[in-house]
């Protein structure tokens, strides 16, 4: 059997409670959640949201701490560890973060040239129309192999970032990058929000996004919205902070630090809401129209609607745009840096690759595709659909089967608890078991239900459905059928480095082959 390593570990708590604060506050934290509070109810929509947070947010994200942190492994590793048959689920994860990683450094990439196109807003009058010049965007979806030197080149500088960071490891690479983007992106994101409430018609976005609507609350949908909102927010369902808390010391407060990061995170989502409405609300009276006609998210608010905010600012245009672009880019490194520390930590616990090698082998692929189909003419068509089809069956779904399978089949949530409970200040009870085995389970599927019935309805986006079939529900089944074959392959040294819970023990003693740092 082959040596196995020791494994890393944070620096500090302060150090893991950054790296995942920043894995969650991401793009969609500043273009996703102002746009769904304000359609779901305004200022009545933080109800729901606040009781999403904590009958669902924040007891899944303890759910994936305690099976990181017991089991001391990436996902495949620590699910394996749980029972053999539920790695497949940890690998599914894996798959699913390659897939996300490969076009969400995209987005990126785009932000980062807006960084230098916000210094004398060189997209002019017609915001769309230089979007689309900007990426050379076809006129029909499709894949093309024309590629956009524009996208190219900042998409390379994000991938050589990102792996520069993971080579340096757990502490000395992400801890270290977290301790300096996050405290970046606190203080450019409170200076734009500062310099959005200034801004002429600031009241009347604010009023838009926060007037309540009452009758919302008995919309199921907007509860459903709300628990849709917290679950992806949080970076949940796709093995982040299963890997995440791997890396933490034996002895971790779990409790704490989800509720730490968890109100970390929302805590931005409502800023974000405040600095994107009072901006909204600007470009409204400008334009003389309400703040309806105005308000989008997505790739729509950051990348069209917000120069146009910026190119009618009769003081410090230029600073405005580098505050939000630079936010976008600093929120989506985070994220990024994250989502491929999963690839790469299962691969290491599955081959016992050192970190450098695993870097530059599996982050290197993990780029080359990326950079071999995103900046492309026909990049946004695939990217567009893509996200839609592994974000609503890939890691909505990952989460519901992971739920179901540890919950209600494995039955290993008392097993769960009490290693929280040992370790922890604030003691779990009844209330978590009952979030995790009925009220996520049940809100996650409906929210399957209702999308798939949305789905054959009509095609996603007005998409062909041969399009569909290959960019959307081929990645989507595709990285269900790559986490089971790599689910097969023998694992042999399974119990190294933490607790083995096999179908003959039904538990386990933690394991320890070296000494913690």
């Amino acid at each position: 059997m082959r040596e196995v390593q020791a494994r890393e570990q944070w620096g500090s708590r302060a150090g893991f409670l950054l790296a995942a604060i920043g894995s969650a506050v991401g793009l969609g934290n500043i273009w996703r959640f102002p746009y769904v509070a304000y359609d779901n109810g305004g200022g009545a929509f933080l109800l729901p949201y606040l009781i999403a947070l904590l009958t669902a947010g924040i007891p899944v994200l303890l759910f994936e701490y305690a099976i990181g942190h017991k089991f001391r492994g990436s996902p495949p590793r620590a699910f394996l560890r749980l029972s053999r048959p539920a790695a497949a689920i940890g690998w599914w994860q894996v798959a699913i973060c390659f897939v996300i990683a490969t076009y969400y450094a995209v987005i990126i990439a785009w932000a980062v040239r807006y960084v230098g196109f916000s210094v004398g807003q060189q997209w002019g009058d017609d915001t769309d129309a230089f979007f689309s010049d900007f990426i050379h965007q076809a006129d029909e979806p499709g894949f093309s192999t024309n590629y956009v030197a524009g996208v190219a080149v900042p998409l390379i500088a994000v991938w050589a970032i990102t792996l520069g960071v993971l080579a340096f490891g757990v502490r000395r690479g992400i801890e270290t990058a977290s301790k300096i983007f996050i405290p970046l992106l606190a203080v450019l994101f409170a200076i734009l929000v500062v310099r959005a409430l200034f801004l002429p018609g600031a009241a009347q976005g604010l009023d838009a996004f926060f007037t309540p609507d009452w009758s919302a609350i008995t919309d199921g949908s907007v509860w459903v919205a709300a628990y849709g909102q917290i679950f992806f927010s949080l970076s949940v369902g796709f093995g982040i902070m299963i890997t995440y808390s791997s890396y933490l010391r034996r002895r971790a407060d779990l409790t704490g630090s989800a509720l730490v990061a968890g109100f970390a995170n929302s805590s931005f989502e409502i800023l974000a809401g405040i600095g994107v409405f009072a901006a909204l609300g600007f470009i409204a009276a400008q334009s003389g129209v309400a703040v309806n006609e105005v308000a989008t998210s997505g790739i729509g608010l950051a990348f069209v609607a917000f120069p146009e905010i910026i190119s009618q600012l009769t003081f410090g245009a230029g600073w405005f745009g580098l505050l939000f672009f630079g936010s976008l880019v600093v929120a989506g490194l985070t994220s990024l840096i994250s989502i491929v520390q999963v690839i790469i930590a299962a691969v290491q616990d599955r081959t016992g690759m050192t970190r450098v090698p695993a870097v530059l082998i599996v982050g290197g692929a993990t780029a080359a595709v990326s950079i071999a189909l995103f900046p492309t003419e026909g990049g946004l068509f695939l990217l567009d659909v893509a996200d839609h089809f592994i974000n609503s069956y890939g890691i909505a779904l990952a989460g519901l089967i992971a739920l179901i399978v540890v919950v209600w089949l494995l039955r290993k949530l008392p097993v769960l608890q009490e290693h929280v409970d040992e370790i922890s200040a604030i003691r779990l009870g009844r209330v978590w078991t009952l979030t995790l085995g009925v009220i996520t389970p049940v809100v996650l599927g409906w929210m399957m239900i209702d999308t798939l019935r949305a789905e054959f309805a009509e095609n996603y986006g007005g998409y062909s459905t041969g399009f569909l079939v290959i960019a959307g529900w081929g990645v989507a089944i595709g990285a269900v059928v790559v986490g089971v074959v790599l689910a097969m392959i023998p694992w042999r040294d399974v119990a190294s480095d933490g607790p083995a819970v096999t179908p003959e023990t039904g538990g386990g003693q933690a394991q320890t082959r070296k000494a913690e740092n």
